[in-house]
């Protein structure tokens, strides 16, 4: 996976999980919403048709006053405009699931329409008896019966009220507690996501540093723990790491054998002006005058004073003396070794095969 994927998985990863607690929220905030407009339109809407209901009710009753003590027709008809009224609002309470009182309404309001007339028409009539006697037998029983199921419809909506309200504060609640248990799971989630994020990039970068570092010190054989991979950022650079280790070690190797190369070809020649130089000085080649007695105690005072008093040279010091000796060897192997008057032996003449 690339470093990009893996960046945009991670961070989307994170946003899902702290979304989730939000969307509780807002999941609790809709229903309290939808209990709220639930609230408004029935259970509020049905309490404010009860109390125009009660209202009307009691136009009803001054009306039937009015008709029993007056009994023209004007009282008459705004009797009969009260109960077609009340027959309209009774309609109206089935909107709001409350049949049953509506259809006891309707049976009162029929009776109390029947009684009317025949509590006017008595009372026209000048039977005033008659018509007192229908009011309280049948005309107020049955206004009467309009206010009982009126309050029976109020206590259903305060009950059915009541109920909604429970239930909304109940989901509200178990919403806040599902969030408030499910932000510190999310938050730990988006924790452990970002370290393994931050570790998915740190440790190729040290890695990768590590192996600079290395290189740095003249360590080209160190290897990354890093595969190399040509489809991800890393793998790539792992892969690049690797070939300059390659190619800087070929360098190495190159750089060594033209040192080595070069020595020798430096040293041979100069090994063998110092042997002639101590033959001139044995008297193989006859007796050396002063001057050149000067000029060889002079090369060999600088060569003990200053040649051989180089010892800031750098030498591996893993390796045990005869190593040194092995290695100057091959590296001059026609050099002189061992000397016998006039005879001498190179490093390979010396050592038997």
């Amino acid at each position: 996976m690339t470093l990009r994927a893996r960046l945009g998985w991670g961070l989307l990863a994170i946003a899902l999980v702290l979304i989730v607690p939000l969307l509780l929220s807002i999941r609790s905030l809709e229903q309290l919403y939808g209990t709220s407009r639930l609230l408004r339109d029935r259970e509020f809407a049905a309490s404010l048709l009860l109390g125009t209901f009660r209202e009307r009710t009691d136009d009803a009753r001054r009306a039937e006053d009015a008709l029993l003590f007056i009994h023209d027709q004007k009282s008459a008809t705004r009797m009969q405009r009260q109960i077609d009224t009340l027959f309209i609002l009774a309609d109206s309470l089935e909107r709001y699931r409350l049949e049953l009182p509506a259809s006891q309404i309707r049976a009162s309001l029929d009776a109390l329409r029947s009684a009317a007339r025949e509590e006017y028409d008595q009372a026209s009539a000048g039977r005033g008896t008659v018509a007192e006697m229908i009011s309280s037998q049948r005309t107020r029983p049955a206004i009467a019966i309009v206010d009982s199921a009126i309050e029976a419809s109020a206590a259903t909506l305060r009950n059915r009220t009541r109920e909604r309200i429970a239930e909304a504060t109940t989901a509200t609640l178990n919403a806040e507690r599902f969030a408030a248990g499910a932000l510190p799971v999310a938050l730990l989630i988006a924790a452990v996501i970002g370290i393994w994020l931050l570790r998915s990039i740190t440790r190729p970068i040290s890695d990768l540093d590590r192996g600079m570092r290395a290189i740095t010190e003249g360590d080209l054989e160190h290897r990354l723990t890093l595969r190399s991979n040509e489809q991800t950022e890393f793998g790539r650079l792992a892969a690049s790491y690797q070939t300059m280790a390659r190619q800087l070690s070929e360098l190495e190797r190159l750089r060594a054998e033209f040192v080595g190369v070069a020595s020798h070809e430096l040293k041979t020649p100069i090994n063998v002006i110092i042997g002639y130089l101590d033959l001139l000085k044995e008297g193989i080649y006859g007796e050396p005058t002063p001057q050149q007695m000067e000029i060889l105690d002079e090369t060999e005072k600088q060569q003990i004073i200053t040649d051989w008093n180089r010892t800031t040279r750098a030498y591996p010091v893993e390796s045990a003396l005869h190593n040194f000796f092995e290695s100057q060897a091959e590296q001059t192997p026609d050099a002189a070794a061992v000397f016998c008057g006039a005879e001498r032996l190179s490093c390979f003449q010396a050592v038997p095969a």
